[in-house]
């Protein structure tokens, strides 16, 4: 008779089931703990706690490579690392877009860490989504490699010769357009919550209103998956391995998300930072094709180029704006806080 527990052992997307539950609830446990604990009174969080939120998240992430090195071996191990690393620096585009959605719907900062928790929950969902489409891309047909290839080299020249100082207007975002067109919107916040029952104006009945928190939430969802259209093909371009892009990719969220309070007073420091990602991205795809020409790019050799090219675009933007001191700006603050 098979014993009860046996499916946790059975092979699912190139790992046992039991690896892949015991990250989640790891990951969900740690949620818990951030915004059940951690965050239960909703106070605003300063730069001091998001560095030290940070460098737990990033201590976790550190310390889940070295338990791949110890399960999988030493090539598995580089490869999250230099996907965890390449993720958490695409990902650095995001916290800028992130600052600017809460700027205009002018979310207070003590507010902002719940709508990036319940972001985090559908990130969590949307990249096994895409890594679950990308991997069954990959296995079924091997050219798909070469189309992220192509790809980020295109990403990665684009963004070479994009102006910086592009910012989205938000104000004629399609998304949040067609959501103040077919739903009930609130002109104000009402606290930490995302839908409300209010009574509409000569009706007699109390209706269901979303609130200017519950549209944050929603650009912030669909910014992270404009921004998967790029990180994921990079990750699938350094690892095939379901399991290690995933866990790469959501480790590496959650240590961005929690720095983001840091990095959000600080971002406009980072303006050569842009350079070395999009080096990044024609270095990655330029590999896939390297691998049919010369053969493979050794893992430690990835990870050094991707670690190098990083650590050079942060100091260069460190020391070219060392005499700024200046916040993030955002020209679009204010005028969108709902108008059902």
């Amino acid at each position: 008779m098979p014993d009860a527990f046996d499916f946790l052992t059975t092979p699912f997307m190139g790992a046992a089931v039991w690896l892949w539950l015991s990250f989640l609830t790891v990951v969900v446990l740690l949620l818990i703990f951030d915004l059940g604990v951690l965050q239960r009174d909703h106070h605003e969080i300063g730069i001091k706690e998001s560095l030290l939120m940070s460098a737990g998240y990033i201590s976790f992430g550190i310390a889940f490579g070295g338990w791949i090195w110890y399960e999988f071996g030493p090539t598995r191990a580089l490869e999250y690392y230099t996907g965890y690393l390449v993720e958490q620096s695409l990902s650095m585009d995001n916290v800028f877009v992130m600052a600017l959605i809460f700027s205009f719907f002018q979310i207070p900062r003590k507010y902002q860490h719940e709508v990036l928790f319940w972001g985090i929950l559908g990130a969590i969902v949307m990249r096994a989504i895409m890594i679950g489409i990308g991997a069954a891309l990959v296995q079924r047909f091997d050219w798909i490699l070469y189309v992220f290839g192509a790809f980020l080299l295109i990403s990665g020249i684009k963004m070479l010769f994009s102006r910086h100082d592009d910012q989205p207007d938000l104000a004629q975002n399609p998304v949040l357009r067609f959501l103040r067109k077919h739903i009930r919107v609130t002109d104000q916040l009402h606290g930490d919550r995302f839908l409300i029952r209010q009574e509409k104006e000569g009706s007699g009945k109390a209706l269901v209103y979303a609130t200017p928190l519950l549209l944050a939430l929603i650009l912030i969802e669909m910014a992270d998956l404009v921004f998967a259209v790029d990180s994921v093909p990079a990750i699938f371009s350094i690892t095939q391995e379901p399991f290690i892009v995933y866990t790469s990719n959501i480790c590496a969220i959650l240590g961005l998300r929690a720095l983001y309070f840091a990095l959000a007073a600080m971002i406009s420091r980072f303006a050569y930072l842009k350079y070395a990602l999009a080096l990044v991205l024609i270095f990655i795809g330029a590999k896939i094709f390297a691998h049919s020409l010369i053969g493979p790019v050794p893992a430690p050799l990835s990870l050094g180029v991707t670690f190098g090219l990083l650590v050079g675009g942060i100091v260069l933007s460190l020391f070219k704006t060392r005499k700024s001191r200046e916040p993030l700006k955002a020209d679009t603050r204010g005028s969108g806080s709902g108008d059902s």
